[in-house]
């Protein structure tokens, strides 16, 4: 018995399957219509999860590497952003805390002055 020589699958074409099982689809259905075994499906599928499906091997373009940077100052950007605003909404919350205690302590204050004629 002959083994087959190793095939070779486009990233577009694993992105494609990957998508159709992220949609519904089985995998055995799929591994039966492409003609691959099961196991390559997950493997394709856990690679893609793990963000490098798309990814190419090898030295980037300098094109990819400049979007790439480009890409983390954004992110530096972002996320720097999402601790001011969270920082913001500690502050916020904890001024709504002592308003609505000094509020309640003006109340009990007025509650327990006599009323003048």
């Amino acid at each position: 018995m002959t083994k087959d020589p190793a095939r070779s699958f486009s990233r577009e074409m694993k992105l494609k399957v990957v998508e159709r099982l992220e949609a519904g689809e089985t995998i055995a259905a799929l591994a039966r219509e492409l003609g691959v075994h099961r196991q390559l499906i997950y493997k394709w599928r856990d690679v893609h999860r793990a963000g490098r499906l798309g990814a190419r091997r090898g030295r980037p373009t300098r094109a990819e590497a400049l979007a790439r940077a480009a890409g983390f100052a954004e992110s530096d950007a972002l996320a720097a952003a999402e601790r001011r605003i969270a920082a913001l909404e500690r502050k916020v919350g904890q001024q709504a805390v002592e308003l609505d205690f000094f509020q309640g302590a003006l109340r009990r204050i007025k509650a327990s002055r006599p009323l003048s004629d």
